[in-house]
């Protein structure tokens, strides 16, 4: 057994010499095993242990007396023991959780907290070869994809490792015995009333009894054969993220031509996007990323609330995923511009306006643009859009809605009311960066031009 964990440990790459681990103990066979392990080869390994114990304080001088168990443990190998005690079933009361999970997260907090007090670099916690049979069973039932039939990982983030995640609790439950641990046993794991306990006490007896006695190994080479190949297909549409995909610290931005790749390419990259954006891939589920799919081949402007307040946004097939945070329309004054420089600090702009120029007929660059300076009547102004505005666009007669133009311009919704306008009095002459209007174009009756150019890095 010891050799199957020191294997486990060296081709993971569990440790580098040097660090500091704070090592999960709850009291019982598997983390005292792996404390006891850990700590038996802590110089060969070159790292320092540091013990974690949580008191869940649901099981009252049961959960005290494990407490003072491990404290005393490790006072007995000279392991620093830290320890704090939270009452689980009160805070998952009042946030109307389970037990479980609220538990978890509160262990998983404590430990990443005793980490950073000690400038720790790994958190080593005592799943085995049972545990990862039991979690794949479970989302196989849940109907999980590859990715949660993998299983638990040995390594996870750089810094949760599980050196007992290839042994089993048999060869735990005999190397605790052996070295007279006598660790603590906890009574409700043989309560049937989770999901997990029902499928190690009832289940895998009934599939080891009548279908398969070796089921646990069997199951862990299952999650090995299946992350072969899961590994090759996140690291394509991880190649196929960068190709695809414009990612900014507030959303995601998908091209539509992503979506012509395979769907096991096109899922996994979604799943990706969800995680940059959320931070996590918590609450999302298979239908999410069914529902995305589904939009961006619907009409532009389709949109999609999920979870974690992300929303979703069919852009002319192009998908946005990004934070639905509330802001405040921007709606700036106007600015009354003058002759020369013109530096705006709401657009972070300079505009430069000169009279009676001449026109450079070669000028490609749609940031400068010439107008019939005859035609203006009144001052020369900066805005963003209004309700109602309109607009003459070069080439036509009458006038449209500003929001039709947009629409024809394939103006996403969520920049339209950040596109500068310039106007000469009252009538819109430019939607900068793509329109000029009909109203005041230079023709061959033209005597006087003005040029405008406009230069900001947001635009």
């Amino acid at each position: 057994m010891i050799e199957t964990v020191l294997d486990t440990i060296e081709s993971n790459n569990m440790f580098d010499k040097g660090d500091k681990v704070v090592v999960a103990v709850s009291g019982g066979p598997d983390s005292l095993c792996l404390l006891h392990i850990l700590h038996t080869f802590e110089d060969k390994l070159g790292i320092k242990l540091y013990a974690a114990h949580l008191n869940h304080c649901l099981r009252g001088k049961e959960a005290d007396a494990d407490e003072e168990f491990v404290k005393n443990f490790c006072k007995s190998i000279n392991v620093e023991f830290r320890s704090k005690r939270v009452d689980v079933g009160e805070i998952a009361k009042r946030k109307n959780l389970s037990c479980e999970s609220t538990g978890r997260k509160i262990r998983y907090e404590f430990f990443d907290e005793v980490k950073n007090d000690i400038g720790g670099n790994k958190i080593a916690i005592a799943h085995n070869a049972n545990d990862q049979a039991e979690t794949i069973l479970m989302r196989i039932i849940r109907g999980s994809g590859l990715d949660g039939l993998t299983g638990i990982k040995a390594v996870r983030d750089h810094i949760f490792v599980r050196p007992l995640i290839n042994t089993t609790r048999f060869e735990i439950e005999k190397y605790c015995a052996k070295n007279e641990l006598k660790p603590r046993i906890d009574k409700t794991n043989f309560e049937t009333i989770y999901s997990r306990n029902k499928i190690r006490l009832e289940l895998i007896p009934y599939i080891q009894k009548n279908f398969n006695r070796d089921i646990i190994t069997t199951l862990d080479r299952l999650s090995q054969t299946i992350k072969v190949d899961n590994d090759y297909l996140n690291a394509i549409s991880r190649e196929k993220l960068k190709k695809y995909c414009d990612i900014t610290q507030e959303k995601v931005i998908i091209s539509k031509e992503a979506f012509l790749e395979n769907k096991a390419v096109i899922s996994r990259m979604l799943r990706l996007c969800l995680k940059e954006v959320s931070g996590s891939l918590q609450d999302f589920e298979k239908v999410h990323i069914e529902n995305i799919m589904h939009i961006q081949h619907h009409s532009t402007g389709k949109k999609i609330m999920l979870p974690n307040n992300i929303y979703v946004l069919n852009d002319y097939g192009n998908i946005i995923i990004k934070k639905n945070i509330k802001k405040n329309i921007k709606r700036i004054n106007k600015y009354k511009l003058y002759k020369g420089n013109n530096y705006i600090s709401d657009y972070n702009c300079n505009i430069y306006v000169e009279f009676n120029c001449k026109r450079n007929v070669k000028n490609k660059n749609k940031f400068i643009q010439y107008f019939d300076q005859d035609k203006i009547k009144g001052d020369i102004i900066l805005r963003n859009r209004e309700e109602g505005d309109r607009f003459t666009p070069l080439g036509m007669k009458g006038s449209k809605k500003l929001k039709s133009m947009f629409i024809d311009l394939k103006v996403s919704k969520e920049k339209r009311d950040d596109i500068p306008l310039i106007c000469f009095g009252e009538y819109i002459g430019w939607l900068v960066g793509y329109r000029i209007s009909e109203l005041f174009k230079v023709d061959k009756n033209t005597e006087n031009i003005v040029a405008i150019k406009f230069e900001s890095e947001e635009i």
